[in-house]
């Protein structure tokens, strides 16, 4: 496969959405394909010394005037006696019965990680990796196609994740992976599976490494960015390494995504939607696969195959 060429068409759950990074706040941005269950959204930013409030909404049009519905405003104040988040609904120009939430998980001064997870019924937040609050949809999720953030924050960067990795029903959040990391599997690699392995970078990073293990514990490869000179190579169980011909994707303090695309002897490579090269195994080198190993200097929100 040529740098150039693109990978065979994947569904579009498994297309992710650029990440947008440091941008000015008021911001409204279009959330492609709209909201569904499974989709993610991760927030992360610092709140001002000086904050009163501020708010991300997420929003049926993009409006000014008649405002459009609000599905879900999820609005932190920190003005109060007692800072607390409070959720909504803005229906016909009506906001409807508030939720609030006290012992509020984000400190002036502070920076945050939040991510808003959406399932059937109902949106989870956790902050920093904690739980924090659950807010049940009081409109069609369907609906919500714009993403709007307001008030007192500073965004640093804003990730659009199209695949849930927890189970139905689960309370683990993605910051919960930890690096490195181990998966199992039970049955290898087969023509038509996708490994997709998303983060954020470290701010001061040195290297991120993706092997594949076989059953007798060698490495058939391992696909490895090296921070220091800005390079991509796929590494032989005898360290041999074939560098990948492409733009270095990996920066500091940004998300990013892998996709592996096992195809019939080979494994096709994917960076945050670009796709970047392959390398042949065999099949049977590829059926012989049991365990995924990830490790270096990355904070892990999805492992998913």
């Amino acid at each position: 496969m040529s740098p150039g060429e693109k990978l065979d068409p994947l569904p579009d759950t498994f297309i992710l959405q650029p990440p947008v990074f440091h941008p000015v706040v008021p911001y409204v941005a279009t959330i492609f394909g709209g909201l569904r269950a499974g989709k993610m959204v991760v927030l992360q930013g610092a709140v001002p010394l000086n904050a009163r409030r501020f708010q991300v909404d997420f929003q049926c049009g993009c409006s000014l005037h008649p405002r459009p519905d609000i599905a879900i405003h999820f609005n932190p104040r920190f003005h109060t006696t007692k800072p607390h988040v409070i959720c909504n609904t803005l229906r016909g120009g009506r906001w409807q019965a508030e939720a609030r939430w006290p012992h509020l998980a984000l400190q002036k001064g502070a920076s945050f990680l939040i991510l808003f997870l959406f399932g059937n019924e109902e949106m989870k937040v956790s902050v920093n990796g904690q739980h924090f609050l659950h807010y049940r949809y009081q409109l069609p999720l369907s609906r919500v196609d714009t993403l709007g953030i307001y008030g007192d924050i500073l965004v640093t960067a804003v990730g659009f994740l199209n695949i849930s990795p927890f189970v139905e029903g689960g309370s683990e959040y993605p910051v919960g992976h930890e690096v490195p990391c181990s998966r199992a599997l039970p049955q290898g690699l087969w023509p038509g599976q996708v490994i997709i392995v998303r983060g954020l970078v470290l701010p001061e990073p040195k290297d991120f490494t993706l092997s594949l293990l076989d059953e007798a514990a060698h490495v058939p490869v391992t696909l490895r960015a090296s921070f220091a000179d800005k390079t991509l190579a796929w590494v032989s169980r005898w360290g041999r390494k074939k560098l990948i011909l492409a733009p270095f994707l990996f920066y500091p303090q940004r998300f990013f995504e892998v996709l592996l695309l096992c195809q019939e002897g080979e494994l096709k490579l994917a960076l945050s939607g670009q796709g970047v090269g392959a390398t042949t195994l065999g099949q049977q080198a590829l059926e012989r696969l049991r365990e995924l190993r990830i490790s270096g200097s990355v904070q892990l929100y999805c492992v998913h195959y």
